[in-house]
Formats: structure tokens, C-alpha cells, sequence
């Protein structure tokens, strides 16, 4: 059986890792991310997926895998006019960061990396999506602050909050402006000859907004 070794501490990484039932584990890559300074926020999250795919490969050392064994890694870049925002260093950064966003387009760029530990067989991608946000308020900005959730995140906010929801319209993966493109994960497995079924906590995972790149898998598997 395919089984993954998951290279982010982030628990939205590991609940999308999960949709597609496969067993993982969870590797840390202690890294230093600011080794990456590429002008391009796409490019800048695919060499920090592989920079924590290296890291990660040298705390394994030589062990010996099968051929289902693959390493995930993965990066997010929430950019605006070309600027990166990583994540808030604190309260008034987040407040910055959500004041700067509030009712416009920006891109979300996650990089990944998956690696066949056994045969060393390797591809990096990104998915951009487009999130326009919506006319939230000072007193939504300020009550979402307080609940301390955008302090972990990059751009300050988190696409899935129930209550927030800072996002009117979303051109690209939901999962992917979450943390992980689900949706172009699966098919770069089945580029790897490894199908997953499109469940229905595949579906329910991109809430109100339809993936193109979800229709388009399950497209394939129907043909």
C-alpha cells in the first residue's frame, strides 16, 4: 500500500493529506525559509517545498524504502501586486495584512514536492488560485484577530474559517489556497500510475467552490 511521510507540522496539511486515505507520518523539516528569496511568489513556494524535501531526505539518511513510499512536501505564498505575506509577526502585522487585502484579488501560491523514496523519482508544481476577498469590516478584522487564528497563517487569514469566510470568490483549489492542492496532488499520482477515487470528503473539502482541476480528474477516471 502507498504510504506517506508528510514534511509540514501544519494540521491543515495533514486533514487534506487525509482525504485520500492513504497511512503517513509526520517529518518536520527544520529549515531556514528565508534561504528563499525568489522575486517570483510561485517560484519562491516550489524551492521551499524542495528545500524541505532535502531537508527531510538527509534526516532519513540511506534507509531503504519500497516503491510506495513518498515524501510530500509543500509551501504556501499568499502574494498582492508581486509582494510576498508570509505570516504576521504579530497582531497590528495581521491587522496590516487583512486591511491591505480586504476587497481585492490576490494570488495564493502552494508549491509541492513529492518524492518515490525508493527510486528517487521526483516532481515539484504549483497551484495558483485567484481569491478575491471580500468588504469585511474594522469589527470583523478585529474580532477574527482575537481569535488567534490568522497569527499561524500566511496572509493572515484562513480561507476555511466559518466565521470570517474573508473570501467572495476563489478562481482555482480550494485545498490549495488551504495549504495543499488536493486536486493537482491526485493527479500527479496518477502520472504515477497510482489512482484515487474521488471521494465524497474529496468533494465536500472544496465547500461552495468547484475545482476545475477536481472535474477535470474525475473526468479522466470516467473516460
Amino acid at each position: 500500500m502507498v504510504r506517506f511521510i508528510l514534511g509540514s507540522q501544519s494540521p491543515r496539511r495533514r486533514a487534506l493529506l487525509q482525504l485520500l486515505g492513504f497511512p503517513f507520518e509526520v517529518m518536520v523539516a527544520d529549515v531556514d525559509e528565508t534561504l528563499v528569496a525568489d522575486a517570483d511568489p510561485a517560484v519562491d513556494a516550489m524551492l521551499t517545498a524542495q528545500l524541505k524535501a532535502r531537508a527531510i531526505r538527509g534526516m532519513l539518511g540511506e534507509g531503504r524504502y519500497d516503491g510506495e513510499t513518498l515524501l510530500l512536501t509543500a509551501d504556501t505564498a499568499v502574494s498582492i501586486d508581486q509582494h510576498i505575506l508570509g505570516k504576521p509577526v504579530d497582531t497590528n502585522d495581521a491587522w496590516q495584512m487583512l486591511r491591505a487585502l480586504r476587497g481585492r484579488a490576490h494570488q495564493v501560491h502552494t508549491g509541492f514536492t513529492l518524492v518515490n523514496l525508493a527510486t528517487g523519482q521526483e516532481v515539484t508544481d504549483v497551484h495558483t488560485a485567484v481569491v478575491t476577498m471580500r468588504d469585511y469590516s474594522d469589527d470583523e478584522i478585529a474580532a477574527y484577530i482575537a481569535t488567534g487564528d490568522p497569527l499561524d497563517k500566511a496572509g493572515a487569514y484562513g480561507v476555511q474559517h466559518p466565521e470570517f469566510r474573508p473570501a467572495s470568490q476563489i478562481n482555482g483549489c480550494f485545498t490549495g489556497v488551504m495549504g495543499l492542492s488536493v486536486c493537482q496532488l491526485l493527479q500527479t499520482l496518477a502520472q504515477w500510475d497510482i489512482l484515487v477515487p474521488v471521494t465524497s470528503a474529496i468533494t465536500q473539502a472544496h465547500h461552495e467552490y468547484p475545482c476545475p482541476l477536481l472535474a477535470a480528474y474525475a473526468a479522466s477516471r470516467e473516460a
